[in-house]
């Protein structure tokens, strides 16, 4: 069954930087597409990048040019590098499969209502 755990969150200030981690179980990455995810409190899981099985990615406005996703596929860990962190980035942000087709995983098509199973998440402090 598949098994997600993400870490690497923390407090930073405005500015820096941090690398999420997502350590994955029980699917592949070349079969699925994977998407990064943040929440905050009273309001819905929004997803803010994603790689498609061929290894495509993409990113909603508000991170383009910030955060940076990839996978190693050897290691079965996703990353979110995140750069120039700003406040508006506070959130819980997760990692989660879904098996939706390559022009399905890209904005502005991919929603989180196409993902089913989530880690614990990793809370992200600026």
């Amino acid at each position: 069954h598949v098994q997600l755990v993400e870490s690497g969150g923390g407090e930073v200030q405005a500015g820096g930087s941090l690398r999420l981690s997502c350590v994955v179980s029980g699917y592949f990455f070349s079969k699925y597409c994977t998407g990064w995810f943040r929440q905050v409190p009273g309001k819905e899981r929004e997803v803010i990048a994603s790689i498609d099985r061929d290894g495509r990615t993409s990113y909603t406005d508000s991170i383009k040019g910030r955060f940076s996703a990839s996978n190693d596929a050897a290691k079965n860990i996703a990353y979110l590098q995140m750069n120039n962190l700003i406040p508006e980035d506070t959130a819980e942000y997760y990692c989660a499969p879904s098996s939706i087709p390559p022009e399905g995983c890209k904005f502005p098509y991919v929603g989180a209502d196409e993902f089913n199973y989530w880690g614990q998440g990793t809370q992200v402090t600026v």
